[in-house]
């Protein structure tokens, strides 16, 4: 055999292995080049044109350096997004990763723990813009629209009976003086006088069914009475009851003397009322506000002090299923030899969930969170279809923000890329992080 035919010595051959069939990078190539392109023009080409339009003006002809940058840290909207977005990252991802954990070990062991984490999935298979339509209506200040103000106006009239004659008030002329406790007699009254007292304002086809056709109660000796009616006949005289109108029957009524409460009563069915025993007395009628106070209507939970809250229970209320998805997953590759050895050594369930459960846990539980911090700091949607436009500022976040300032009333993209910068090198870490332990995982 010629030198030119004799094989390699074997020591060279280690050194130069053969190359594994499929793994050449020329083999590779073609199949990557259209994600790469994709990806290029997606998302490395808009990072690096929002970081260059940074440096420059509105018009995007001016290069300013840095000014938009330090325009940023000096702009009350803006600072008061950065506020709202710390709130959701230490908030939200933490409120989800820990109500995640305890419906996925609840349901570990029931037979539809399937079924009930599915349903707590569904609300992921909605688009955050229609879940924020909803929760807009869910939030609604009307109760006849606003499902949790109907809740909470019916717990609220199950203790505390609503008025009976909520926006009455005195007719114009009737000599009686609003204040903090009620409407009270501009004048004192004595025993066997018989006062007179008009109300408008009230809907006479909400009046109670037992109202009756008003008194015309007589004065008598020795007692001070008087007539509670809704003076709204239009064909009657103002201030005098007449035929048709129906006396306002459950008015509480007081009499104030020295600026103590001596006796207290309420009307009849025909409005009519009668304090006995006031002989020799000077007494200032008093109508409590408790009689004509508003129902309760409920919160405004989308007004300026509640909307952030608001839209972070709605992304808790849509992400809880899935923590609840991932944490499952991992809880089904735990050992169960490791729960069963210290159940036998003694261990109460709650201490097998904290020292054996949540440990093992620990690396699922930091990629779901770490996921939902990336998730935060670009939360967009719901906080644009729920907070009205009056209280939109106070729930403004870094990813509304730079829509406006670039697309919105402001139309300055030079800002708006500078946010865009900001809110990138607020998500990288944690992104990297991630990565660093999918990676750490494969190894």
């Amino acid at each position: 055999m010629t030198s030119a035919t004799k094989p390699p010595p074997d020591w060279l051959r280690r050194a130069r292995p053969e190359p594994t069939p499929g793994r050449s990078p020329r083999h590779a190539v073609p199949f990557l080049l259209p994600a790469l392109l994709v990806l290029g023009a997606l998302v490395v080409y808009p990072l690096l044109y929002s970081l260059v339009r940074s440096f420059f003006d509105r018009s995007g002809e001016e290069f300013v350096g840095l000014g938009n940058y330090v325009d940023l840290f000096t702009d009350a909207r803006t600072l008061t997004a950065f506020r709202n977005n710390v709130i959701w990252v230490v908030v939200a991802p933490a409120a989800v990763t820990g109500l995640g954990l305890v419906l996925a070990v609840l349901t570990e062991r029931i037979r539809w723990a399937t079924a009930f984490r599915l349903v707590l999935f569904v609300p992921m298979a909605i688009s955050l813009f229609a879940s924020g339509i909803i929760f807009r209506l869910v939030y609604e200040e009307d109760p006849d629209q606003g499902i949790v103000n109907a809740v909470a106006v019916g717990m609220h009239d199950v203790f505390s009976t609503p008025s009976s004659y909520p926006g009455a008030r005195p007719r114009e002329g009737a000599q009686l003086t609003p204040t903090a406790d009620g409407y009270v007699t501009a004048s004192k009254h004595r025993a066997g006088e018989m006062v007179t007292v008009p109300l408008v304002g009230f809907p006479p086809q909400q009046a109670p069914e037992q109202a009756e056709p008003v008194g015309s109660p007589a004065a008598v000796a020795g007692e001070l009475r008087g007539v509670v009616w809704l003076d709204v006949s239009a064909a009657g005289t103002s201030g005098k009851a007449d035929p048709g109108e129906r006396g306002m029957p459950g008015v509480t009524v007081e009499a104030v003397a020295d600026g103590a409460v001596v006796a207290r009563t309420m009307t009849g069915s025909d409005g009519v009322f009668t304090f006995p025993d006031l002989v020799g007395r000077d007494i200032t009628l008093r109508l409590p506000a408790d009689n004509f106070s508003l129902p309760f209507r409920g919160l405004t939970w989308l007004g300026p002090s509640l909307i952030t809250p608001v839209i972070i229970s709605s992304w808790i209320w849509i992400m809880t299923g899935f923590a609840i998805t991932f944490i499952a997953a991992g809880l089904s590759a735990i050992p169960r030899d490791a729960l069963e050895a210290a159940r036998v050594d003694g261990a109460t369930e709650w201490q097998v969930f904290r020292r054996v459960t949540v440990p093992l846990l620990a690396p699922v539980l930091l990629v779901v969170f770490v996921t939902l911090v990336i998730n935060v700091l670009k939360i967009f949607e719901l906080v644009f279809v729920i907070a009205p436009g009056s209280v939109q500022e106070e729930a403004n976040v870094l990813a509304l923000q730079m829509w406006q300032v670039s697309f919105g009333s402001g139309g300055d993209q030079g800002a708006g890329s500078a946010l865009a910068v900001l809110l990138f090198l607020l998500v990288a870490p944690a992104m990297l992080f991630n990565i660093r332990r999918f990676r750490r995982e494969q190894t």
